[in-house]
């Protein structure tokens, strides 16, 4: 069984259509504040489609926003400088050059969290000025702390015997 709605609403009165066109162009009004606060450009399909404007890529790249991660190693402070959109990968790349450890080496912590290397610094909320903790792996201590004590217990492998 269908159910029928009633002519009332489907056959409404003119009044009552012009208000709601006003209250629709009240509605532009607030997408036109939006857009001028976000400062998004729009453009106008020839189809008549209102979109967000394309860029070319020389607007993309001199539209990357870059953020300064403030990254403590403990007993050093180092400024860096990455794209907000970046990984902590790419953080760890950009932190061997300034450390000396390898990226695999080396553990980041944000908010109290290890982050991955895939994770983006802007989808964990990293901004500006915002300080992330960079901690040795201790595995990798571990190991570079038994070689040396190995290197020490062995002395000179070899000795001479015969002195000329």
């Amino acid at each position: 069984m269908v159910k029928i709605p009633s002519p009332r609403r489907l056959f409404r009165s003119r009044s009552r259509s012009t208000s709601a066109s006003s209250s629709t162009s009240g509605g532009a009004d607030i997408c036109a504040m939006v857009a001028e606060h976000e400062k998004i450009e729009w453009e106008v399909r020839p189809g008549g489609m209102l979109v967000q404007k394309r860029r070319s890529p020389e607007e993309d790249a001199a539209a990357v926003e870059y953020i300064l991660v403030r990254v403590s190693t403990g007993r050093q402070w180092h400024d860096v400088s990455i794209d907000a959109t970046a990984t902590f990968g790419d953080l760890k790349v950009m932190l061997s050059l300034a450390t000396g450890l390898w990226p695999r080496e080396q553990r980041l912590l944000y908010r109290g969290k290890e982050r991955d290397d895939c994770e983006h610094l802007h989808m964990v909320g990293v901004q500006d000025k915002d300080k992330v903790l960079l901690l040795e792996d201790p595995a990798v201590k571990e190991r570079k702390l038994r070689s040396t004590t190995l290197a020490q217990l062995m002395g000179v492998p070899c000795h001479s015997f015969i002195q000329v």
